[in-house]
């Protein structure tokens, strides 16, 4: 904030406080005699509202939040770029939290440290852990079930983009991945795209153009096998899904099908080691690899 508006906000706060102040002190005078006892306001014809000054004690109690303000804004922020004398702030609060929640966490869930991956997956305190991390953490894109969305893999299906081993699947979840997947439109024209549509959806033994899918083999071979492999089993190292499991991130229709090999399309999975930290992105992959080990 600025040396202005710091100046600004701290004359609004104390003219408020004085004002406030006046306002009750004004309200507390007697009332001489000689002006009228009552309001003026008449009800019913002579229902008459006497014109008395509040009680004491309860003007007392409009001077103790006065009292109140005084004190706060001397302890914490509030008059401007004026941190209190306390010096507390909302980062501060939120930071020891955090290290309080971090080492209860650390205390209760100490014992996993030693486990691998494989058996984390079988602990059912780490699952139920690792469940609620995936929850708060995961659900939004996966589904609450897992088993994903158009645009976000199933995790409960044994594919996997890059690799299924725990060692993969932490690394995606640790460090998050980017695929890119380039439209072809440009390159292979309409009539291409749906030469290469029928030939991918051979590939994975769904019905098609037996005719269109001869047409489309050489083109597949020439613009899509470097990535997906001559025979459509995919690739781990680039995260080119499988073409020959009918199993589809993006929709398995012939038009969505068409639809990603014309415009393309770009995969971000976020990283969250940064966010979860070394331990809990383990129990997270604890429970992940559960889910397809009861399937």
């Amino acid at each position: 904030m600025s040396g202005f508006w710091s100046w600004f906000v701290i004359t609004l706060v104390v003219v408020n406080v004085l004002a406030a102040w006046w306002l009750i002190w004004w309200t507390s005078r007697p009332i001489p005699r000689e002006e009228s006892e009552t309001t003026q306001h008449i009800w019913d014809e002579d229902l008459e509202e006497y014109n008395n000054p509040l009680p004491r004690w309860f003007l007392n109690l409009f001077y103790l939040t006065i009292v109140f303000s005084v004190i706060y804004l001397v302890l914490y922020p509030g008059l401007g770029n004026f941190s209190g004398l306390l010096g507390w702030s909302q980062q501060g609060q939120y930071q020891a939290e955090v290290e309080q929640a971090e080492a209860r966490f650390a205390e209760r869930f100490a014992r996993f440290a030693e486990l691998s991956l494989e058996e984390l997956a079988r602990e059912p305190e780490a699952l139920a852990a690792g469940h609620n991390l995936y929850m708060n953490h995961c659900a939004a894109c996966h589904g609450s079930d897992a088993r994903g969305a158009v645009g976000f893999p199933n995790l409960r299906d044994g594919d996997w983009l890059w690799g299924g081993s725990p060692r993969a699947i932490r690394a995606s979840i640790a460090r998050g991945r980017t695929g890119v997947m380039p439209g072809w439109e440009a390159v292979l024209g309409d009539q291409g795209i749906v030469e290469v549509t029928e030939f991918t959806l051979a590939l994975s033994g769904r019905e098609h153009d037996a005719e269109l899918a001869t047409a489309g083999a050489p083109r597949y071979q020439q613009f899509c096998s470097a990535c997906h492999g001559e025979s459509g089993q995919g690739n781990t190292s680039l995260g080119a899904a499988s073409l020959r499991n009918d199993r589809w991130v993006h929709g398995g229709s012939r038009e969505q099908i068409a639809d990603v090999i014309r415009r393309g399309r770009t995969n971000i999975m976020p990283a969250q080691l940064p966010i979860l930290g070394e331990q809990r992105v383990d129990l997270v992959t604890a429970y992940v690899l559960s889910l397809n080990l009861e399937d």
